[in-house]
C-alpha cells in the first residue's frame, strides 16, 4: 500500500498570492493616502521596489482600475484615479444600506459583554483623539464598526463593507483632522441606542453617522481641489 500523507499535516489555510499581497500594499496606500490621488506608477518601478516579478504587479494593477482606484492608459503613465464624489456617494449608499440592517440585527442579538466590547472601543479611540493619533482613530474606526457586524452574528456583513468603503476611506482620511471628535460623538450615540435596545434610534444613528460623509467631502474638497475629479 502506498505510503499517504496524514491529513493531520496538510496545511489548509488559504496562503495570499504575491498578485494579493502587491494589490493589498498598493490598495492600503492608495486609501491612506500615502499615494495620493494623481500619483504615477509604474510596473517596472514597483516590481523592482517590492522585489518581484512585473506580472504580479501587472495582476494588481488591473484590479484596482477595475476598483476605480488606477487609470491605466496605454502608452501613458499609470496614476492613481482622482476622488470622485459619485463613487463616494455609491459606496456611501451601499455601506448605509449594509448597516442599517446590521444594527437592527444588533439590537436584538447584543449581549452585555457585546455593549462593553463597543464601549472599550470607544474608550481607545478618544484616547486616540486626545493624542492626535489620526491612523489609529481611523484604524478603531473601522473596528468599531467591524465589531457591531461580529456580535450581531453577520460577520460576513463587515467584508462586503470592506470590499464597497474604499471610495468614501479617502475622504475620511482627509477629514480626520476635523472630524474625528464628530465620529466618535456619533459612536456614542449609536452604542447608547443599542443598550436601549431601540431599533429606530439605533437606525438614525447610523443614517446621521455614514450621512456626514456628504458634508465633508465638500469641505475637503475646497482643501485639496486637485485630488478631486471634475464632475
Amino acid at each position: 500500500m502506498a505510503n499517504t500523507l496524514p491529513l493531520s499535516t496538510i496545511d489548509v489555510q488559504p496562503r495570499p498570492s504575491t498578485a494579493d499581497q502587491v494589490f493589498d500594499a498598493l490598495c492600503a496606500q492608495i486609501l491612506s493616502l500615502e499615494l495620493p490621488p494623481g500619483a504615477k506608477l509604474s510596473e517596472v518601478d514597483v516590481a523592482r521596489a517590492i522585489g518581484v516579478s512585473r506580472q504580479p504587479v501587472r495582476d494588481a494593477f488591473y484590479r484596482l482600475s477595475k476598483l476605480g482606484f488606477l487609470l491605466i492608459r496605454p502608452q501613458r503613465a499609470t496614476t492613481v484615479t482622482l476622488i470622485s464624489a459619485k463613487d463616494v456617494e455609491r459606496a456611501r449608499f451601499i455601506r448605509t444600506a449594509l448597516e442599517v440592517e446590521t444594527v437592527r440585527k444588533a439590537v436584538a442579538n447584543l449581549s452585555d459583554d457585546s455593549i462593553a466590547a463597543l464601549e472599550k472601543i470607544i474608550t481607545e479611540q478618544d484616547a486616540a483623539i486626545n493624542a492626535g493619533d489620526k491612523a489609529l482613530f481611523h484604524r478603531l474606526d473601522d473596528a468599531f464598526h467591524r465589531e457591531i457586524c461580529a456580535r450581531a452574528g453577520v460577520e460576513f456583513v463587515w467584508m462586503l463593507i470592506a470590499e464597497n468603503k474604499g471610495h468614501m476611506d479617502r475622504v475620511r482620511m482627509l477629514s480626520l483632522s476635523f472630524a474625528s471628535r464628530g465620529a466618535w460623538d456619533d459612536h456614542v450615540r449609536i452604542v447608547q441606542a443599542l443598550k436601549d435596545r431601540s431599533e429606530d434610534k439605533a437606525v438614525a444613528a447610523i443614517r446621521t453617522h455614514l450621512s456626514r460623509i456628504n458634508a465633508q467631502i465638500a469641505r475637503v474638497r475646497d482643501m485639496n481641489h486637485d485630488w478631486f475629479a471634475d464632475e
